[in-house]
This record gives C-alpha cells, structure tokens and sequence, in this order.
C-alpha cells in the first residue's frame, strides 16, 4: 500500500483566508464608525436649525406635550401623506411642507401652530 502524500497548503490558505476576512471587516466596521469628533446628537441639529431659522421658535418636547394635553396648539404633521398615514400626533393636519406655501390660509396665525416631521 502506498503512503498518501500530505500538503499543508490548503490548511494554511484557509486558515490565511479566514486571517484576511477578519481583517477585512474589522477595517470596514472602523470606516463606518461615527466620527468622533463630530456629536451626532439632536441637539446638533437643533443647534444648526436655529442658526438657518432664527426668526422660528423652537419649542421643547415637554412644551409641546402639555400643549397637546391643554389642546392650546395646533399641530401640523408636513411629512408625506404615507408618512403621515402610518402614525401621526393624535389631532394633527396633515400638510406636506411642499404644499405648506399654498394651504398656510388654512391655518389661523393667531393659533400656537407647531410643525414637526418625525
């Protein structure tokens, strides 16, 4: 009986391939990481918005939840109408902010109207 010739070249192609995957997708999860130095928070947004509107008051989350309790504001909801059919605050006018120009007679300036889009 003749003795089978064993390679360890396709062991140490795998075990080499495997090293170069691992490698690989731990240098694309540190490229999709958030860049530090940059806050990816709200307030960020927030921050920019104001310095674009400054002329629009912001209004903060507890103030708009007492005054849809109160019912003493009108809410606005100017995303899309599929957007808005999928859940929208409890009373809110569905205005898309492309027709916002054209409908803002329907809304009474001398209402509290609040505008959101999340």
């Amino acid at each position: 009986m003749k003795k089978r010739k064993t390679t360890r070249f396709p062991i140490i192609f795998l075990i080499a391939g495997g090293f170069l995957l691992i490698l690989a997708a731990a240098i694309f999860a540190m490229q999709n990481e958030p860049n530090p130095g940059v806050s990816q928070t709200p307030a960020a947004v927030s921050d920019h918005d104001e310095e674009t509107y400054p002329e629009i008051k912001r209004v903060s989350l507890d103030d708009a939840k007492s005054a849809l309790d109160a019912g003493t504001a009108i809410f606005v909801d100017v995303r899309d109408a599929n957007s808005y059919a999928e859940s929208h605050v409890p009373g809110a006018l569905s205005i898309p902010l492309a027709d916002l120009e054209d409908r803002q007679g329907e809304l009474d300036k001398a209402d509290w109207i609040i505008t959101y889009c999340t």
